[in-house]
């Protein structure tokens, strides 16, 4: 019975979908890199956060973020709502436990877009997940990025750019690092690491299960080779 149950449990797990993390310095284009992934790989969902901060232009709620207020955000935290919260000068990110959960659940991989405190808290949590940094190519062009946003005070800007280089430091603990040098080869890398963590044997193991089987090997295949 229990070993039923552990071969069950096994196969759910390689059944879950990814969660992958994606993070950068803030005017990094970690946005405009997942948003040009979600338009070229299948089967991926995203992650909708939630943020104290008010809409930029052209945000809609419910797509970029769910827009709410401080007390809310904070009762949320009281129920234990949030995967990861965290405060980013000033406003208050969240990144809802339901939502990730019924995507993994039912084998879709989702990416989460959060700043590197979220990721730190995400890696502990969850260390399955997959950890993506982008890297801007210069601290100028960071800082180009961010004016040519046009949405922080000039107080603000400061207080970003004087966070970037800590922020660009934490880049070692993530499994991939990608230079935003050029959006179009920085996209196809983004897309290229998620094709590959899927290509992953454990990944893979229940879908491969008839070829396998064909060859006589499919018990070989689930025994991790660590185990032996």
């Amino acid at each position: 019975m229990s070993s039923e149950y552990s071969e069950n449990d096994s196969q759910n797990q390689m059944n879950r979908g990814m969660l992958i993390v994606v993070s950068s310095p803030s005017g990094g284009g970690k946005g405009t890199l997942i948003d040009r992934v979600l338009k070229t790989v299948p089967n991926l969902s995203y992650s909708v956060s939630f943020t104290t901060r008010a809409p930029r232009p052209a945000e809609e709620d419910g797509r970029e973020y769910f827009f709410i207020d401080r007390a809310t955000f904070e009762q949320m935290i009281e129920r234990g709502e949030f995967l990861e919260w965290a405060d980013v000068y000033g406003h208050l990110y969240g990144t809802n436990c339901k939502q990730v959960e019924r995507e993994r659940a039912a084998g879709h991989d989702i990416i989460l877009e959060i700043d590197v405190q979220g990721a730190e808290s995400i890696r502990e949590k969850i260390p399955d997940a997959v950890s993506i940094f982008i890297l801007p190519p210069s601290f100028e062009l960071l800082r180009g990025r961010l004016l040519a946003r046009g949405t922080d005070s000039a107080e603000a800007l400061e207080k970003r750019m004087r966070g970037a280089p800590s922020e660009v430091e934490q880049f070692r603990h993530f499994q991939y690092v990608i230079l935003n040098d050029d959006i179009n080869r920085a996209s196809h890398q983004l897309a290229a690491v998620i094709y590959a963590e899927r290509a992953r044997r454990e990944r893979q193991e229940v879908n491969l299960r008839g070829a396998l089987e064909d060859f006589g090997v499919f018990r070989d295949a689930v025994a991790d080779p660590l185990d032996q």
